[in-house]
């Protein structure tokens, strides 16, 4: 996993997905990256937080380990119409996006609704990568164990 969550986001996202973006932004796909990015790094930090906080803590430890565990219910339910069937991670992220969108909404000044459909975008390509990376890190042999092995270390 050199790679990271956010160029795995990107990677997983697509060109036609990114342009569509984009085109909802009203911006190029410069600039849909620099909103991707944002957003990601946006709803990453809200799953964090989620964790560290006592009332969400089990919940999303439960959504860690149905991720991470040795079958992954969630294998290819990440498609652009929504969450299918993504578990209990997709109903964690799906709780996180308005809060999500809604700081980006703040910080790059793109109306709340618009930002909204965007990080609306993102989740099941959140949902995708991280249950990508918990198969990758079984293959290697190696248990991806926590929310910081999906996301990556320490970054926020």
């Amino acid at each position: 996993m050199s790679a990271s969550f956010e160029d795995d986001v990107l990677n997983e996202l697509g060109d036609d997905r990114l342009q569509e973006i984009a085109g909802l932004l009203g911006t190029d796909p410069a600039g849909a990256r620099e909103v991707v990015g944002g957003s990601v790094a946006e709803l990453s930090g809200e799953l964090r937080q989620a964790a560290a906080e006592p009332s969400s803590a089990d919940e999303v430890r439960a959504a860690v380990d149905e991720v991470t565990s040795a079958e992954p219910p969630l294998q290819g339910v990440a498609g652009f119409g929504g969450l299918a069937a993504g578990g209990l991670m997709a109903g964690v992220l799906g709780r996180l996006a308005r809060p999500a969108a809604h700081a980006i909404a703040k910080r790059t000044g793109i109306p709340a609704a618009t930002a909204t459909r965007a990080v609306d975008i993102l989740v099941p390509v959140v949902l995708a990568v991280m249950t990508k990376r918990a198969a990758t890190r079984k293959t290697g042999g190696a248990a991806a164990d926590g929310l910081g092995d999906l996301l990556g270390g320490g970054r926020r």
